[in-house]
């Protein structure tokens, strides 16, 4: 999977949480950043070849449709979050992205109000075979897992068995959360692991090439051989700061191991694949070679990886190990979606209202994260493995939502315009795009900002909230040159990112894409007419830095 902790790099370049080591997942901040059979899982059968895998497909034109009349034209409207000043918005068409990130398969589906009205595929599988993508065409998901895994856990919740609150540990068997002196009274719950507020390690998972062994659960949480991260283990206290940890995501699952008899895919199987009729879903270590329907992985310049069989491995079951397709995961968002505005009962409405509120100091619910309010209110999670890009969202007031899948190493790049394009198209109050201004170089002190900056240990960790996360960055170097120009540096980066002027004294990030929202720094001049601090903004969230 992708790295993770937000530390002002390249989106792609690999991070740790403090040491930048080796390769974590997290979509929030990567978009910063710039073992059984389908068969034996009881699955429909997925062997035999439909009609679209002997045919072939074009890139701009969609190989498969299940579209209603409602659906909306988005095709022709990608565009950036973010334009410079004196640029013309662009339309870029889908095809011609696809081709300029060489991302050879994208699946999309729409919702309105609710239901699905479009679910179809673009491009092909494999930029070898060219066999095309369909609706029904199986991707990795990556960190979209997770939701599924909380849903799973909600749903043994509301059947009351699990409590989301009682100490984990009453509940697991082969493993327990190891003490800790720092936090003798730790006590560890589902609330947390699902929120990200758990105080634990293990960012993300890499992924796992055709025939490298595969670590068991077990073997994961404690980072023992054929396991490639480190043990699972608290370095925060419990709910004192959002880290994004897929190791607490893995705890997760060994609690919901230990109350059910059967493995995650059995019971997810029953709980939300079966009742949702997702059935070409499931949580598998190593998707079988002979699996049929299946989006290939591709590299950055969009070619077959991951061979002779085409995808790697993700045994991280309950973090990443999600495999499904557009038509699966539009049903399971409509029926989140659904929950929390009380048409279905796939989950009951308090659940619900529960996992689509954020669980303080960060910005996750119950599972996904939340953004914006009223009519603005979304929910939504990305997922990001090597080569396979995920995104899912919904809308909490009008039932409106979204899936993308892709299988090249830039999808996540292409995802964020593929969203601004639904966006524009649907008219969904949120997602505008923002317009840098131009500033006279004579008429603002921007060598004022110019400087070091500290992060402020005294600001609470509840209005920091996700920054704590994503954007863990002690100091800060503010730079730029005579003519006017701002740039922003993190402590021990080398990559320098431009800053563009939305007023005299808030710039934008534009390299930086931040899932639902930008990243923003405000300059604070006092009345003394000296700039004496900045604050770092993503969505409602705030990082104050005082300069040194």
């Amino acid at each position: 999977m992708r790295s993770t902790r937000f530390h002002i790099a390249h989106p792609r370049a690999p991070r740790s949480p403090r040491t930048f080591a080796p390769r974590r997942l997290s979509s929030l901040a990567l978009a910063l950043l710039a073992s059984a059979s389908l068969a034996t899982a009881g699955m429909a059968p997925v062997a035999a070849a439909t009609a679209a895998d002997t045919t072939s497909a074009s890139v701009s034109k969609p190989a498969t449709t299940t579209a209603a009349p409602a659906a909306i034209a988005w095709e022709h409207r990608l565009r950036p979050t973010v334009i410079k000043a004196g640029d013309a918005q662009p339309a870029w068409s889908l095809s011609e992205r696809m081709a300029h990130y060489r991302v050879p398969g994208v699946a999309v589906a729409i919702l309105r109000d609710g239901k699905v009205v479009s679910s179809r595929g673009y491009g092909v599988r494999d930029s070898v075979s060219r066999e095309p993508i369909d609706a029904q065409t199986l991707f990795s998901t990556g960190s979209v897992s997770k939701v599924v895994t909380a849903a799973t856990t909600l749903r043994l919740s509301a059947a009351g068995k699990l409590d989301l609150d009682r100490n984990v540990n009453d509940y697991l068997k082969q493993w327990q959360v190891p003490a800790d002196p720092k936090w003798p009274d730790a006590r560890i719950t589902l609330r947390m692991l699902m929120s990200h507020t758990g105080g634990f390690n293990v960012h993300g998972f890499p992924d796992l090439q055709p025939g490298e062994p595969l670590p068991s659960l077990l073997q994961t949480l404690n980072g023992q051989p054929p396991s490639k991260t480190e043990a699972v283990r608290l370095i925060h206290a419990p709910g004192a700061q959002q880290d994004y940890s897929g190791g607490g995501v893995t705890i997760e699952q060994a609690v919901i191991e230990a109350v059910d008899a059967h493995g995650l895919d059995a019971v997810a199987r029953r709980e939300v694949f079966e009742p949702l009729h997702m059935r070409r879903s499931g949580f598998i270590a190593e998707l079988p070679a002979t699996t049929a329907n299946v989006a290939r992985a591709h590299d950055e310049k969009g070619q077959p990886t991951a061979l002779p069989r085409g995808w790697e491995s993700f045994p991280e079951l309950g973090a990443s190990g999600l495999w499904t397709n557009a038509d699966d995961l539009a049903a399971f968002v409509a029926a989140l979606l659904g929950s929390y505005r009380g048409s279905n009962d796939f989950l009951p409405r308090a659940l619900a209202t529960a996992m689509m509120t954020e669980v303080a100091p960060g910005n996750f619910g119950l599972g996904p994260r939340l953004n914006g309010v009223g009519r603005g209110r979304v929910f939504h999670h990305g997922g990001a493995n090597d080569h396979y890009y995920a995104w899912i969202e919904g809308h909490l007031d009008s039932g409106d939502g979204l899936v993308v899948l892709t299988n090249g190493a830039e999808g996540d790049r292409l995802i964020t315009e593929i969203r601004n394009a639904v966006t524009d198209a649907a008219h969904w109050p949120l997602n505008e795009p923002v317009h840098s201004v131009t500033l006279a170089a004579d008429a603002v002190a921007s060598a004022d900002y110019r400087g070091n900056y500290r992060l402020d240990p005294r600001q609470p960790m509840d209005l920091r909230g996700v920054l704590a996360d994503m954007f863990d960055v002690e100091s800060l170097a503010i730079g730029g040159d005579d003519a006017g120009a701002i740039t922003l540096q993190a402590a021990g980066s080398k990559r320098v990112h431009p800053l563009l002027p939305l007023t005299p004294n808030r710039y934008v990030a534009p390299e930086i894409s931040v899932p639902a929202t930008t990243l923003q720094v405000e300059f604070h001049r006092g009345a003394d007419g000296r700039v004496h601090a900045l604050t770092v903004l993503c969505g409602e969230s705030r990082a104050h830095y005082l300069r040194e």
